[in-house]
């Protein structure tokens, strides 16, 4: 059996080897039906771990990280951590020098447990608490994104005497883009970023220079995610690079920073073309750079945040078939995980793709709906998608391109527990993050 969609060069040029387009690298078809991540079958881990387990190619994701650098080598690259993060991530990241952009306190105090330098990671999020910020400016974070008015002030009385917070504010360029509604954040009228609509962008420029604690370093934006083109990029870039102009304008200061967030789109299907980092790169410093010499700026340092674009792919998730039952004219196919460790397909209709492993199997396909364990009609994995015809309880299947929103998504609806990561790193498989056991939920419990 072969992945589903069309066979691609590399498959026919090296036997065994899968359309590389949704799947880590790494991964490779075995002659008996398994299939290995950087040299480790998939059926040992299954059954070392069990399923459903988190699989990451470390070797995939720091492929990736050093694409980035290599594509963009004077600019910083912070990874997301919003996408996945555990201990050995920030590792992965660390080591490779790339900064860390984190969201919350939780993403900041799992970064200090590695000894993440503070002034390579950027404190995100819409709505920080003020024990959030404390804990930023204490551990000394590089860059704080301001989202709103009142955020300056909170942010200003925590700063020790006679020493500098540097900021970013981040900004409503009005450019929508994204896979889906819910994931589009750079227009008017959702909850991220000061509009300069409203005229909040140039209130919040005012009071930034106004405070003694805070130095303003540049402007962020954000404009969503899952996207494949370069073209909202370059808009948001030049939106971007007008403010900027503004600013010096205005207020005689010339900012020397421009974050353009993340958002860059990988592939979940065959066929799917993902953002290249040498085409995005081309293409946004160009835009930033004419837009600049246009209107008499400096070049500032451009600062991009990838996150699903360096762990997504990298990752595999592993199920158990549970059931195959017949229900009308749907074939459901019932595994042992589901919307608990990935809720995209319900939240987004996010598709993916994904392959029976372990086995040989009769080459007649038959159209199936794979679906989780839970109390949801809308616990759907993928709907209608080519399996084997002889698909029964007990075998395995491998979905790929779930390295990014997965474990970090991940919740114990119906009191299910999360599943594990392991890692693959010069084959050798290793737990970074164990499964999570009832006793865990339990624990939480303090009495009737």
């Amino acid at each position: 059996m072969r992945l589903v969609g069309r066979e691609s060069r590399t498959e026919r040029d090296q036997p065994g080897r899968l359309d590389a387009g949704p799947w880590p690298s790494t991964f490779l078809r075995t002659p008996d039906g398994d299939a290995t991540l950087g040299g480790v079958s998939l059926c040992a881990i299954a059954g070392r771990f069990g399923t459903p387990s988190y699989v990451m190619d470390e070797t995939d994701v720091r492929r990736r990280a050093r694409a980035y650098k290599a594509a963009l080598p004077d600019a910083t690259i912070a990874y997301a951590a919003k996408a996945f993060l555990c201990r050995a991530m920030a590792d992965w990241i660390r080591t490779e020098g790339l900064s860390l952009d984190v969201c919350s306190g939780g993403e900041l105090a799992l970064a200090r447990s590695v000894g993440f330098p503070g002034e390579r990671i950027i404190f995100h999020g819409n709505a920080k608490t003020p024990h959030e910020l404390h804990e930023a400016v204490e551990y000394g974070v590089g860059r704080v994104v301001l989202d709103n008015l009142p955020e300056i002030a909170r942010l200003a009385v925590l700063v020790p005497l006679g020493k500098r917070q540097k900021v970013l504010l981040r900004i409503v360029p009005d450019v929508l883009a994204g896979a889906h509604a819910a994931i589009r954040t750079g227009g008017e009228g959702q909850k991220f970023g000061l509009s300069l609509v409203s005229g909040d962008a140039a209130t919040a420029v005012h009071q930034v220079l106004g405070q003694p604690g805070l130095e303003l370093a540049g402007l962020h934006c954000h404009i969503g995610s899952q996207i494949t083109t370069v073209e909202p990029f370059q808009e948001a870039a030049r939106v971007m690079v007008r403010q900027l102009a503004h600013i010096r304008d205005t207020h005689g200061v010339v900012l020397p920073e421009l974050d353009l967030g993340g958002g860059h789109g990988i592939a979940y299907l065959p066929g799917d073309h993902p953002l290249d980092p040498r085409h995005y790169a081309a293409a946004v410093t160009s835009t930033i750079h004419d837009h600049c010499t246009a209107l008499g700026l400096p070049a500032p340092r451009l600062t991009i945040e990838p996150g699903r674009a360096v762990s997504g792919p990298a990752g595999i998730t592993l199920y158990r078939v549970i059931v195959v039952k017949r229900q009308g004219s749907t074939t459901f196919v019932a595994v042992d995980g589901g919307m608990s460790d990935n809720p995209r397909p319900s939240l987004y209709g996010a598709p993916y793709t994904m392959s029976l492993i372990g086995r040989r199997t009769t080459p007649i396909k038959r159209r199936v709906t794979v679906v989780g364990r839970h109390c949801e009609s809308g616990d759907v994995i993928a709907e209608n998608v080519p399996m084997p015809a002889d698909i029964h309880p007990g075998d395995l299947i491998a979905v790929a391109a779930t390295g990014a929103y997965n474990h970090s998504m991940a919740s114990t609806y119906n009191l299910t527990t999360r599943p594990p990561v392991i890692a693959i790193s010069e084959g050798t498989a290793r737990l970074v993050v164990r499964r999570e056991a009832p006793t865990d939920l339990l624990s939480r419990e303090v009495g009737l």
